[in-house]
């Protein structure tokens, strides 16, 4: 990590890029793992993703789904870094990780039933090492230090990461994370993707830090800034943190710079914060964009490819939507049952008061 980016270093190189916005690349920063095929297989997840994304929107709109929190413009940043990732790692995600979820496992129907409201979207299949999404912001964080710790103690060779947003680096979760992760040398990654506003909050009204990444200072370990529209960088970045991590380095924080194009939430108007200049003046980057450009400059994609693997989206995100929508409805006393490991008398009394109730009204 060191020699890479001081994140106190105000001149110069101020954040990891590899892979620029018109497609070019510093090939001696590229990972060999990371071969031209495994490029294509990732820009067609990204695709796929994007358009899973904007159906999710669509079906919010249309009041199929609950509140939905889009990530258009984020899906580098949460794609490169699980794909760095190793099969023994754990994700811990907020509540805009979908498109990371996705990629360690958890299926996407199941993602989408639990934004239809159903709990059992967040059943994921034996082995998909991704825990339930934390709405509440940045209190994930901690659990994420704590589970790392405990792996170690197990002397388990596992690396945790910590998903967030700018906003919740303002968060005293965050901090106490991080301050416990330094102390004790967790194996966590703090994996902040700065989408440039805490909902309606611009960066620049949250901290007077130059950066976010140069806070992981304050707690005795590196902080590093990447370019999040950049996948490569992204990989680069925390393939070295969760090598640190796992050979017993420590914590690092990864400020993944990038830009939300969509709404923070579907109960969101971002033009009441935001002006539409601003937006069309990050277009240009797409992560997307930027990453089709790489491949037809290397003569790796083309028109016909892209019109395949859009095909390919729109059927696979069909597919998703059925299985979603045939999700079984939770039981009305599911509510009640997992709340405690045991039931008290007030709480069983107030389920049976309301499954009596539901009665009433079906007679």
């Amino acid at each position: 990590m060191k020699g890479l980016f001081d994140p106190l270093v105000l001149e110069g190189v101020e954040m990891l890029q590899i892979l620029h916005p018109d497609g070019t690349m510093d090939e001696g920063l590229r990972p060999k793992e990371l071969t031209d095929e495994r490029i294509q297989a990732l820009y067609r997840e990204m695709v796929f993703l994007r358009l899973a994304d904007q159906r999710a929107l669509n079906l919010q709109r249309q009041g199929r789904m609950g509140t939905y929190a889009p990530f258009m413009g984020q899906e580098a940043a949460q794609v490169g870094s699980a794909a760095a990732l190793g099969e023994e790692d754990w994700m811990f995600p907020s509540f805009r990780e979908c498109a990371a979820m996705y990629m360690r496992g958890a299926p996407m129907g199941a993602i989408f039933a639990y934004w239809m409201g159903n709990e059992a979207g967040q059943r994921f299949p034996e082995g998909v090492r991704v825990m339930p999404i934390s709405i509440p912001v940045g209190t994930h964080a901690l659990h994420a230090v704590g589970f790392g710790l405990a792996a170690r103690i197990r002397k388990e060779p596992v690396c945790t990461i910590a998903y967030f947003g700018d906003g919740g680096s303002s968060k005293g979760d965050f901090h106490e994370a991080m301050n416990m992760a330094g102390v004790l040398a967790a194996p966590t990654i703090f994996f902040c993707q700065n989408n440039q506003y805490a909902i309606s909050v611009p960066r620049q009204m949250q901290t007077a830090s130059r950066t976010i990444a140069q806070k992981a200072l304050a707690y005795g370990f590196p902080g590093i800034q990447v370019d999040g529209n950049d996948l490569v960088a992204v990989y680069v970045a925390t393939r070295l943190a969760r090598e640190r991590a796992i050979t017993g380095q420590g914590p690092t924080l990864i400020e993944a710079v990038t830009y939300r194009l969509g709404p923070h939430t579907t109960a969101d108007d971002p033009t009441r914060y935001r002006s539409e200049e601003e937006v069309e003046a990050w277009r240009p980057l797409d992560p997307l964009l930027r990453l089709r450009r790489h491949l037809e400059r290397c003569c790796l994609w083309d028109q016909e490819m892209e019109d395949s693997v859009q095909a390919y989206a729109e059927e696979k995100v069909n597919r998703v939507v059925q299985e979603a929508e045939s999700f079984p409805e939770p039981a009305p006393e599911e509510m009640f049952l997992h709340t405690l490991e045991q039931m008290p008398g007030r709480l069983r009394a107030q389920m049976e008061d309301y499954l009596a109730f539901l009665k009433e009204q079906e007679e």
